[in-house]
Parts: structure tokens; C-alpha cells; sequence
């Protein structure tokens, strides 16, 4: 009999309902939000394509950047290894692989500086030359904005992690900078298309 009540209390006992965690609820509410501001650059992207009044036009000026785009997608396998390797308790790996991160999208940024110098002062492309311009630098340099970001918390974790300063719980912090970066190379992965395959096998009408 006392059996059977024990069975009858934990059978009604209910199951225990945890809040999921507010930083990852936070880190997906961001990448949401930021979604939806890259959706309207690209909309106002393919909105004017193809409706320059004036040169230069992107098949003109613009070429797919492999390296860079390589580069950049590349980070997001190094950010993986050098998690695996956090939680392996491998902290010298980790430093390397995360440190392997930050030189691929340093690399990307530096292509983006480069490639924008030669628009400018080479090919005479700037944000008021024509809607190609304006469109491209808005959209281009949001996404550039948000690696600078990215790298920004990527070299303050390296830094921390350097001198001790981060402890071992704290390994969800550095999860969601990892699904921040991962959302920056997603999007470049729809600028890429957008910007540098799409728009430049558009006539200009």
C-alpha cells in the first residue's frame, strides 16, 4: 500500500520547468532583429538593380571575391574546432583555433578595405555616384560593420581567456559569440549572391 501511494504522489509530481537561458534567448532575439535590417538593405538592393542612369555598373567593377568569401566561411569550421577544443578542456588549442578565427575575418575586413580603395579612387565608385553606389556601400559596409563587431568580441575573448580571466562556467558566453559569428558568415553567404553574382548578370535598363 505504501508502495502504491509513493508510486501515486511521484506519477502526479509535476515535471520541473526551467526558463531557457536569457542570454541565449537575447543572442537569438539579436540575430532576429538583425536579420530583419539586412532583409530591407538587400530588398533595396534588388529593388534598384539594374536601374543605374550612369557608369560605372557592377558587372564593370566588381569581381566575386574567392578569397575573402573562403576565408570567411572558413572561420566558421575554425570557431567550431576551438569550441570543441574548450570543451575538451584543451585551453591551448582553443587559443589557437580561436586565434585562427580572428586572423581569417581580420583577412576578410582587410579585403573589404582594399576592394572599397580601389572602387573609389580607381574605378571613381562612391556612394553618391549613382544608386549601384549608394546601395552597394549600404549594404556592403552594414555587413562589414557587424564583422568588425564580431572580431571586436572575438580578440576581448582571446585576450580574456590569455590572462585567466575567464572562468569555466562561463563557456556559454563564448557560445554566443560563436553563434553571433555564424550568423555573420550566413549572411555574407546572401550578400555574396546578391551582390557579386546576381547584380552583376543584370543588364542595366
Amino acid at each position: 500500500m505504501t508502495d502504491m501511494s509513493a508510486a501515486t504522489t511521484t506519477a502526479a509530481d509535476p515535471i520541473e520547468w526551467k526558463l531557457p537561458s536569457t542570454r541565449k534567448v537575447a543572442v537569438i532575439s539579436l540575430i532576429l532583429t538583425e536579420s530583419s535590417l539586412f532583409t530591407i538593405f538587400l530588398v533595396a538592393y534588388l529593388f534598384y538593380m539594374g536601374k543605374n542612369l550612369n557608369h560605372p555598373y557592377p558587372a564593370d567593377v566588381l569581381k566575386f571575391p574567392v578569397l575573402a568569401t573562403a576565408a570567411l566561411l572558413s572561420s566558421s569550421f575554425s570557431i567550431v574546432f576551438s569550441e570543441m577544443a574548450l570543451h575538451r578542456g584543451s585551453k591551448a588549442w582553443f587559443h589557437i583555433w580561436w586565434a585562427i578565427t580572428i586572423a581569417l575575418g581580420s583577412y576578410f575586413l582587410w579585403f573589404t578595405g582594399t576592394e572599397w580603395h580601389n572602387l573609389i579612387f580607381h574605378d571613381h565608385l562612391t556612394i553618391s555616384t549613382n544608386v549601384f553606389g549608394s546601395t552597394f556601400y549600404s549594404l556592403v559596409g552594414l555587413h562589414a560593420s557587424h564583422v568588425i563587431i564580431g572580431l571586436f568580441l572575438l580578440s576581448l575573448i582571446l585576450i580574456l581567456s590569455l590572462l585567466g580571466k575567464i572562468p569555466k562556467d562561463h563557456t556559454e558566453h563564448i557560445e554566443m559569440i560563436s553563434w553571433y559569428w555564424h550568423f555573420v558568415d550566413a549572411i555574407w553567404v546572401v550578400v555574396v549572391t546578391v551582390v557579386y553574382v546576381i547584380s552583376t548578370g543584370v543588364p542595366n535598363v
